[in-house]
């Protein structure tokens, strides 16, 4: 038998669920209280696994104890078991009751307010005992280290890991938007000379949709608005906008996807822009639940009538 497999052998999920205890806490005794279990018994558990891999796997110092390189591919693998673990047990529980189920989706807010709240609306219609949490940052972290099982986010080749499983649902473009108050909605015709000196609200100066408003300026011979307003907060630049004095620019799906009574029009000026895609990213060899597997089936199926939109 190779060396490999007879450590594998030696290693329970005990021993993992212990040794992670003793990296999340940063001390066998705080460990041991966690695990509500004696400190010699956390001692002996860890001491057991050095000896069975042959390595000391935790760097030992008078502020406690940290996981060196070795012991961070076990703490990789034990993250790994618990969560196929648990993704097994949720699949069971799917499978006895197909109308329940927890799932954790990471995207940013103008995805979830748009695409995934009616995603999530039309689930809980037909499945009312299923339950959603939505992460908002670090979105990629957060998938690879398991948090999120899904991730909706518009996605570029230059950012998608090896790591990750891409799935596009749609191409989208932008559009320049004001509040439904504002006189501007009234116009059938306008070009980008005729709000050049509008008062404009944006998100962080470089982001992508304002490098898409500098370009399509320029593309015209005109200088690039000064934004009135700049705030990463999604909910207040759409406060702002509703007051009809301010205008921004919108991706054309968060539009589609507004509640019955819409606050925000897209003003009729064209932008020869097609933003990067909307994609559902997954872990790749991560086994998803049926949850997720259901939650990608309505994804599809609402972002289809979009793509067609845009082909025809």
């Amino acid at each position: 038998m190779a060396w490999n497999d007879m450590a594998a052998r030696k290693l329970s999920t005990r021993d993992l669920r212990i040794f992670l205890a003793v990296v999340q806490t940063g001390s066998m005794a705080k460990a041991a209280k966690t695990l509500a279990t004696s400190q010699p018994a956390i001692s002996k558990a860890v001491a057991d696994m050095e000896q069975s891999l042959g390595v000391r796997l935790l760097d030992r110092s008078r502020k406690g104890v940290e996981p060196n390189a070795y012991g961070l591919v076990v703490v990789k693998c034990g993250i790994a078991v618990f969560d196929e673990l648990k993704q097994r047990i949720d699949e069971i529980a799917f499978l006895t009751d197909p109308t329940a189920g927890d799932l954790r989706i990471g995207c940013p807010d103008p995805v979830a307010a748009g695409l995934v709240r009616t995603i999530i609306d039309r689930l809980l219609q037909k499945h009312p005992r299923m339950r959603f949490c939505i992460v908002t940052e670090s979105l990629n972290q957060q998938l690879r280290d398991r948090n999120v099982e899904l991730v909706i986010n518009r996605i570029s080749d230059e950012v998608v890991e090896d790591d990750f499983d891409v799935e596009t649902l749609y191409h989208d473009t932008i559009r320049v938007v004001a509040g439904a108050s504002n006189p501007l909605v009234r116009r059938r015709k306008l070009r980008l000379a005729d709000v050049a000196h509008e008062r404009w609200v944006f998100a962080k100066p470089e982001g992508p949709l304002w490098s898409y408003v500098v370009k399509a300026f320029q593309a015209q011979g005109l200088n690039a608005p000064r934004a009135a307003v700049t705030t990463n907060s999604y909910h207040m630049r759409y406060s702002l906008l509703t007051t009809g004095r301010f205008l921004s620019v919108r991706a054309n799906l968060s539009l589609e996807f507004q509640y019955r009574q819409p606050m925000l029009k897209a003003l009729p000026i064209e932008l020869p822009t097609t933003l990067a895609p909307v994609a559902i990213l997954t872990l790749k060899n991560r086994t998803l639940t049926p949850v997720a597997r259901l939650f990608i089936e309505h994804a599809r199926e609402t972002a289809k009538p979009l793509q067609k939109k845009r082909d025809t």
